[in-house]
């Protein structure tokens, strides 16, 4: 059976689990895990991705990341093809450093932030890198400590959910350490990790007593019934935009064409080299409307204006802006 197509978009919580391959370790000693965390940071500031939650495992990792303006799948083929080929180098091997695709569940936040932030931060205890919670307040290679205030990482953003705790940050942590606390006892739960319709009912017992045989389930999203049905919904109409567009002939260089006409310069300008203000917005609106109505993927786009991926990241960002405040919507100009 072929396998299903990632679900993403915008503003989207994802569960992401990465396992090496054959259950082997993908992170020998500290050098390491502080070059995969050294990458993270830097892939998650560049692509504005925020992240709440990560543990690194020696034979598997843990992420909890919110969807930027960059695909999800984008950061991680950045992410997990630099360290792959940096491990590979450094301990001299070849081959494949993880296992098949990584996982990635998209979740419905108001349900399951809090416990998949717990859930992931209890991974050191339950692989027993260490003791007992407070080996795990001071463990360098998990969010918790982050959230604890024992080390600093600008790209975690701790504040987001602390805040949920209190306002004040010593009771907020206090708070949370108490939330953590009393999960240990839970140990691994597949309801998080896997089960389709079982994990998005909350269970067996939950299922049994819906009784609802056309409960919407899907295996890539965490979430009831309703949710999961209006994701689905929301990633086939944008998979059939996309179509449509192909479909009308709108690929990228109708896109060169249509940025220039709302501009007033030529095509040849919207790829121009330089720093000028009408090319930098021309390359902005490309790239935006590159990601979000063509389906293009940032290192695509990167290749076809001859900039670095971040720098088209960035763009995306811009252009995002730039729409938004001069009202343009290619949807309703193509429409026309």
């Amino acid at each position: 059976m072929p396998r299903k197509a990632r679900i993403d978009a915008p503003g989207a919580l994802h569960h992401i689990i990465v396992r090496g391959i054959e259950r082997r370790k993908i992170f020998y000693d500290d050098p390491d895990r502080n070059n995969f965390l050294e990458r993270l940071g830097v892939v998650l500031t560049e692509t504005g991705t925020p992240c709440f939650a990560w543990a690194l495992i020696p034979n598997h990792l843990h992420l909890l990341l919110r969807t930027g303006l960059t695909p999800i799948a984008t950061v991680m083929r950045r992410l997990l093809t630099g360290y792959a080929v940096s491990f590979n180098h450094r301990h001299h091997r070849h081959g494949h450093l993880f296992q098949n695709r990584y996982k990635s569940i998209l979740c419905q936040e108001d349900l399951y932030l809090l416990e998949l932030v717990r859930y992931i931060h209890l991974n050191p205890l339950r692989a027993r890198l260490v003791k007992d919670l407070k080996g795990l307040d001071k463990y360098p290679y998990c969010g918790h400590n982050v959230l604890m205030g024992k080390r600093k990482r600008d790209w975690q953003d701790a504040d987001y959910i602390l805040k949920f705790y209190a306002s004040k940050c010593s009771t907020a942590r206090r708070r949370y350490r108490k939330y953590v606390e009393k999960g240990i006892a839970d140990g691994r739960r597949s309801d998080l990790t896997g089960g389709g319709l079982i994990r998005s009912a909350g269970g067996w017992s939950a299922v049994k007593a819906l009784r609802r045989d056309r409960m919407k389930s899907d295996e890539r999203i965490l979430g009831e019934g309703d949710f999961v049905e209006t994701v689905l919904k929301a990633a086939q109409e944008n998979l059939e935009r996309k179509y449509e567009l192909e479909a009308q002939g709108y690929n990228f260089d109708w896109l060169i064409k249509r940025v220039a006409q709302l501009l007033g310069i030529e095509p040849k300008d919207v790829l121009a080299a330089g720093k000028y203000v009408k090319t930098v917005k021309a390359r902005s609106l490309l790239c935006y409307w590159g990601v979000r109505e063509l389906g293009m993927t940032t290192v695509e786009l990167a290749k076809k204006v001859n900039l670095a991926q971040p720098t088209v990241s960035q763009a995306v960002s811009r252009g995002k802006k730039i729409a938004e405040k001069q009202g343009l919507n290619l949807k309703k100009q193509v429409n026309q």
